[in-house]
C-alpha cells in the first residue's frame, strides 16, 4: 500500500482491495481521485463518469473512507474488436486513510456530472478555558 503526501497535514493511503465474508476480492479498477485542503476542511473529488449515485457506496471506519461501486459496460455490442480501450468498467474501490483532524462523520457527498465530491470538515478545535489566577500580597 503506497502512501502519498498530499499536504503537510493530510496523508492519503490508497488500496485496491475489497472484502466480503469469504475474504479479499480484487477490485477491477481504481478511479482517479483528487484530495485537497480548503479553509473549511478537506475535499475529495473522484472521477466516476457513467455512474449513477445509487450505484455508489461510501463507508466510514474511524478515519478510513471506502468508496466503491460498479461501472456498467452496457454500451458495446457482444462481438466487438477494440482498437483502443482505456475506460475501465466493472467493480471498483478506493480506500482513503486520513490523518486525524478531519470529521468523516460529518462528511457531505454530492455526485454531479460524473464527479463525486466529498467535503470533510475539520474537527473543531477546543480552545482552553481562560482562567484567572489571583495574586495575593505576601504578608
Amino acid at each position: 500500500m503506497a502512501i502519498s503526501k498530499i499536504s503537510s497535514s493530510v496523508f492519503l493511503s490508497k488500496a485496491s482491495w475489497a472484502s466480503n465474508s469469504d475474504g479479499p476480492v480484487p477490485a477491477h479498477w481504481e478511479p482517479n481521485t483528487d484530495v485537497y485542503v480548503t479553509s473549511d476542511g478537506l475535499v475529495i473529488k473522484v472521477e466516476l463518469a457513467g455512474m449513477h449515485s445509487e450505484n455508489l457506496e461510501l463507508a466510514i471506519e474511524g478515519n478510513r473512507l471506502r468508496i466503491s461501486g460498479e461501472r456498467p459496460d452496457g454500451c458495446r455490442g457482444p462481438n466487438c474488436d477494440f482498437l483502443v480501450m482505456s475506460i475501465s468498467y466493472g467493480p471498483f474501490e478506493c480506500i482513503l486513510d486520513l490523518q486525524p483532524g478531519y470529521d468523516l462523520g460529518h462528511a457531505r457527498a454530492v455526485y454531479l456530472n460524473g464527479f463525486l465530491r466529498i467535503d470533510v470538515p475539520r474537527v473543531p478545535t477546543k480552545r482552553p478555558a481562560r482562567t484567572r489566577v489571583v495574586v495575593r500580597s505576601a504578608t
